[in-house]
């Protein structure tokens, strides 16, 4: 993560902004102590929602992907489940 005094971001706000929304956080530093930290709104906003439940984000995978266009063979996943009973438990 760069860092960045407060003078330092003063002077190059601007710029450090837009290398926030393009690359990654940015710390600032208060006499070479790390006092805060710069993201983008994309990050933030992600931060403040915090994350989806599973069926959310499957919901959201299934609006976005064409799960036809993928062309998958059905068959591909048959061997993938282990369907043997498992282990014998005793009481």
């Amino acid at each position: 993560m760069k860092r960045y005094s407060i003078a330092e971001a003063r002077d190059q706000f601007a710029a450090i902004v837009q290398e926030v929304e393009q690359t990654a956080p940015v710390e600032v530093t208060r006499r070479g102590k790390p006092v805060a930290v710069l993201i983008s709104l994309k990050e933030y906003q992600q931060l403040r929602t915090g994350k989806q439940d599973f069926w959310d984000a499957y919901l959201a995978f299934r609006d976005q992907v064409d799960l036809e266009k993928l062309d998958i063979d059905p068959t591909l996943f048959e061997e993938a489940r282990d369907r043997t009973p498992g282990r014998e438990v005793t009481f």
